[in-house]
C-alpha cells in the first residue's frame, strides 16, 4: 500500500494508511483498545491515541521528575511534520 505524499495533511489519509504508517514507525496496536498504539525507542517509549481530531502522544516517564509528558497533534499537520514531531521523542 502506497502512502499519500509526506506533505499531505494526516486528515487526508485513509485510516488503513495511518495504521500502516504507524506500523512502519515501529508502533504496535493495542489489542484491547484499538485506537491506542505503543512505540518503544532506545531512549524513550510512548503511547499514541487516535482521537477524533488529533493524535495524543504520552511519552512515558520522560519528564525530569519521572512523570509522563503529553502532547497533542492535530490531523491538519502533514504526515512529515507529525513524524518529525512525534518520533524525535520528548
Amino acid at each position: 500500500m502506497a502512502l499519500p505524499p509526506a506533505d499531505t495533511p494526516l486528515y487526508n489519509h485513509p485510516l488503513p494508511d495511518i495504521e500502516s504508517w504507524l506500523q512502519s514507525k515501529g508502533c504496535q496496536q493495542d489489542e484491547s483498545d484499538i485506537h491506542c498504539w505503543h512505540v518503544e525507542q532506545p531512549a524513550w517509549k510512548a503511547d499514541i491515541w487516535m482521537e477524533v481530531d488529533s493524535l495524543l502522544v504520552r511519552y512515558l516517564g520522560a519528564a525530569q521528575d519521572g512523570s509522563d509528558i503529553q502532547r497533542s497533534f492535530k490531523y491538519s499537520l502533514t504526515r512529515q511534520d507529525l513524524e518529525e514531531a512525534i518520533f524525535s521523542g520528548p
